[in-house]
């Protein structure tokens, strides 16, 4: 089944033998998305390593798990306007700023949507705002499904051109990275849609 992990975890090494696995990895990155601040990359990337002849396989289902959170985030935040919107709508500065950043979200929510969904950070923030602007459902799954298959695809291509060091190197530039990237998004997102 698996190769030689001598250097593996215990638990990678039961996980990938375990016939349940994939549905595991889909139930993680559902996880990941909707509640855990733990990024899925700390099991997909040993796991590539671990097992190369099923990365791609990996990339597919921790994308899959991902969309069907972000079904449900999308559909949280539409019941979290629904419910609540007298008490969420002046948090965006009351009925008239809230429409102007709906216009906006609504004009440039998908290149945010996706700039999200490669960045990483947690999903939640695009998911619930989508839903609450009412952003349409198939633009939002179509720039959730660019943005994190580019993440998780992204990752089984630098695990087969890196091999081992990929963790290395994810490990040393993932912060920075993202932290560099999520402040660009976010002056951009903020001056797209306040401004």
């Amino acid at each position: 089944m698996l190769r030689s992990l001598t250097s593996a975890p215990r638990w990678l090494s039961r996980l990938g033998a375990s016939r349940h696995a994939l549905w595991l990895l889909g139930l993680a990155s559902v996880l990941e998305t909707l509640l855990v601040p733990i990024p899925i990359e700390v099991i997909l990337i040993p796991w590539m390593i671990a097992e190369p002849h099923r990365r791609w396989r990996l990339a597919g289902v921790a994308l899959v798990g991902n969309l069907a959170a972000a079904l449900i985030g999308y559909g949280l935040g539409g019941l979290a306007m629904a419910q609540w919107s007298e008490t969420l709508i002046p948090l965006f500065g009351g009925e008239a700023a809230y429409q102007t950043f709906q216009a906006r979200f609504v004009d440039n929510g998908f290149v945010a949507i996706l700039a999200v969904g490669v960045i990483p950070i947690p999903f939640q923030t695009a998911m619930l705002v989508a839903g609450a602007s009412g952003y349409p459902l198939p633009l939002f799954l179509l720039a959730a499904l660019i943005g994190r298959g580019l993440r998780y695809f992204g990752l089984a291509l630098l695990v087969a051109l890196a091999g081992e060091a990929a963790l290395t190197l994810w490990k040393r530039h993932a912060r920075p990275l993202g932290a560099g990237m999520t402040v660009l998004a976010g002056g951009w997102l903020a001056w797209e849609l306040v401004g």
